[in-house]
Formats: structure tokens, C-alpha cells, sequence
């Protein structure tokens, strides 16, 4: 995973500021915990042999969960961080951070999905609740880039509602899986099905049809999501296996500082096919890869979530409102690129302008995360639309 020159191999998308990169295996059928363990030992070995049983109910939830809010939140952080370095990664201070940060933020991200979506039976409710929160959002957010970015670039000539480049992938992948859940709710051995099909999409050309190629590279960890249980998450919350968390993601980030300079970024994006220019790689290796990658990023992600906290503060409530930062946040990136041409700017400052664009992502993150913003925003990206449902 050799690196040529930096500036030779990124490959900028269509709303990627110019110079930007956007770019286990051994998991089992499941990830459940005995329901009244003797031990840790013996957590572990149901661990590794049962899948958990998933509710049938499809009545709507009476309460967040502040745990799940909480990582929402540090996650996010993660999230803003990481597009605001993204331009800075030609530099090793910032190719470091990029690097530890996309090895397991978007995993992260998508194993909650799945287990907050484990539910879905496409009933009417939930079909209604995923075309409001998911569809329109999708098709705003999407179109809107897509206008300004042929604003300052003259492209794409023509708009590609279904070919998201940026930021509107993880909602066509969170559209896909959603309606997906029925089928791995259904078939034996989901888990290593999932595997299998992240592994084989990356030698073969799949069209970026609604993110297609990320959708099933990311597969494995919605599915794991799905069969995730109350009790692993109770599990993660000892004390030894806390330290050994912290210690695994404090060596991961030192690794990362060390030889992220060795690597291939591009391979963290998860939608090129393995002999595709700059990963060149053969079959055997990419597919080698693509599982470092699975279970990398499903460790990373379990000792990340180990390390939440587990009561309610304020995190929790700015958590909930993680969908509208997730949303804005690109386009006040997009706005300083395009239009002031920051990043350009801050580049010969080495590592003061790195920091300085993690201490801004922060409080970006933050305001974006607050009720006025969420009270604003929420008519225009979750709307009621009464109109366009049977009654």
C-alpha cells in the first residue's frame, strides 16, 4: 500500500473542494450475549455462535437512547474533522488524523444503523418516516450541491440525482440498507453473506448508482448492527475491556502518525475497484485489504463505543440533533473552499493550520448540533409531507 506522490493519486470528486481526497473477516453469524451470562467466558463464546434475536414490534420508540446519542455525538465530531483535513492530507501531521479517522468513523456510523434499523418491516409508518427523513433530505441535499458545485466548476454538466458524490452517498446507503433489513432478517448466516458481498464487489465495476460500490462495502457492519444486542453493548461497558479500548485506539492513532504516509488513503473510501488507479492492486491483495479494513474498522468501532459514556448530558442532546450537522456542515466547507479558497491559504502553515482546522471543525460541529439549528432546519428536512401519504 506504497504511496506515489500525494498530489499525483487524489482524486478530487464532484463536490470535493479542488485539491481534496474523497475518495473480521472473522465475524460469525452473530454478536449477541447470553441473556443471563456466568461469566465473561461464556458471553464470549454465545458471542461468537448466535445471532440476536431480533423484535418483531414495529411500534415507534418511546425514548432515545443517551448512550447511542452520546457516541452519535463524539462520532460526528470525527465526521466535521475529517472533511475540514481532508485538503490538508498532502501534509503527515494531517494525514495522520485523516487516516485514524476514516479507518472506523464511517464503519462506526453505519453499525449504529443497523442496529436502530433493526426493526424495519416497511410498514406504512416506517415507509412514511423513511421518505421524509431519508428521501427528501437526500434529494435536497444532493441537487443543492450538485447546483453549487456546477457554480463555481462549471460541473457536472448535467445533474445526476442518483450518482451522489459527497455527502449524499450515506443516506442513498442508509435508503438501501433500510429497505434491505427484511432480507437479512430472513436468510441463515447474514453476516458472512455481507461479508462475502464487500469482498467480491471490489473486483468487479459497479456504476455509482446510489453510492452502490460504498453501500455494499459498508454491508458487513450494518448487518452486524442488526444483530447486535442490548447485552454486547452492556458488555463493552467493563472496566478491562475500557482500558484495553482506550490503550487500542490511543496505539492505532500513534500507528497512523507513524506510516500513514505509507499508505493508500484512497483505499479508506471504500468505492474503487481493487486494480482501479491509485490502489493497483490484484485480486488476492485487494481482497486481503478490503478484510484488514472490515475488521479494523469493526474493532475500532467496538472500542470507540466502549468508551461512550452511558448517562445523559448535554452530549446526548446535542446526539439527537447529529442528522442536521451532518447535512450542513458541506456546505460551509464547500463555501470557504470555492468561494475564499481557505484551505489554499492555510496550507503553508503546516501543523498550527491543522490544528486550527480541528479546533474550528469542533465548534462548527457544536453550533450545528444546537436546537435553533435543528428547530430551523427540520421543516425543510423532515417534513411532515401529509399530503403525499394515504390517510
Amino acid at each position: 500500500m506504497r504511496v506515489s506522490r500525494m498530489r499525483e493519486s487524489r482524486r478530487a470528486t464532484a463536490y470535493a473542494p479542488r485539491r481534496w481526497v474523497r475518495r473480521v473477516t472473522g465475524v460469525s453469524s452473530g454478536l449477541v450475549l447470553d441473556r443471563k451470562p456466568s461469566g465473561f467466558a461464556s458471553r464470549v463464546k454465545h458471542t461468537m455462535t448466535e445471532l440476536a434475536p431480533l423484535q418483531t414490534t414495529t411500534q415507534p420508540v418511546k425514548k432515545r437512547v443517551a448512550y447511542l446519542d452520546n457516541a452519535r455525538y463524539w462520532v460526528m465530531l470525527l465526521v466535521v474533522i475529517g472533511h475540514s483535513l481532508t485538503d490538508l492530507v498532502v501534509m503527515d501531521s494531517a494525514r495522520g488524523v485523516y487516516t485514524w479517522i476514516y479507518l472506523f468513523h464511517m464503519p462506526f456510523f453505519v453499525l449504529i444503523s443497523g442496529y436502530t434499523a433493526r426493526n424495519y418491516v416497511g410498514d406504512q409508518r416506517q415507509v412514511r418516516r423513511m421518505i421524509s427523513t431519508l428521501v427528501v433530505p437526500y434529494l435536497l441535499v444532493e441537487l443543492s450541491l450538485q447546483l453549487i458545485t456546477k457554480h463555481y466548476d462549471g460541473s457536472p454538466e448535467h445533474l445526476m440525482p442518483l450518482s451522489p458524490q459527497w455527502l449524499g452517498w450515506f443516506m442513498a446507503a442508509l435508503i438501501i440498507y433500510r429497505l434491505t433489513t427484511p432480507i437479512w432478517r430472513t436468510v441463515r448466516y447474514p453476516i458472512t453473506i455481507s461479508i462475502v458481498i464487500s469482498l467480491l464487489a471490489g473486483l468487479i465495476e459497479i456504476p455509482n448508482v446510489l453510492a452502490l460500490p460504498k453501500v455494499l462495502g459498508f454491508l458487513p457492519f450494518y448487518v452486524i448492527g442488526m444483530h447486535f444486542s442490548r447485552d454486547r453493548f452492556m458488555a463493552l461497558g467493563q472496566w478491562r475491556i475500557r482500558i484495553a479500548s482506550a490503550a487500542l485506539l490511543a496505539g492505532s492513532f500513534v500507528v497512523c502518525q507513524l506510516y500513514a504516509s505509507d499508505w493508500t488513503t484512497e483505499w479508506l473510501l471504500w468505492k474503487m475497484r481493487y486494480d482501479e488507479a491509485p490502489l493497483e492492486a490484484g485480486p488476492m491483495d485487494g481482497l486481503a485489504v478490503r478484510a484488514f479494513l472490515i475488521v479494523v474498522g469493526l474493532v475500532l468501532s467496538l472500542a470507540f463505543l466502549s468508551l461512550v459514556p452511558r448517562r445523559e448530558s448535554w452530549t446526548t442532546r446535542f446526539g439527537s440533533r447529529t442528522f442536521y450537522c451532518y447535512l450542513l456542515h458541506g456546505y460551509v466547507i464547500i463555501l470557504l473552499d470555492r468561494q475564499f479558497d481557505l484551505w489554499a491559504k492555510l496550507e503553508p502553515y503546516g501543523a498550527v493550520s491543522v490544528l486550527g482546522c480541528i479546533a474550528a471543525a469542533v465548534v462548527l460541529a457544536n453550533l450545528l448540533m444546537t436546537k435553533s439549528v435543528a428547530d430551523l432546519f427540520r421543516p425543510v428536512f423532515e417534513p411532515q409531507l401529509t399530503w403525499l401519504f394515504k390517510k
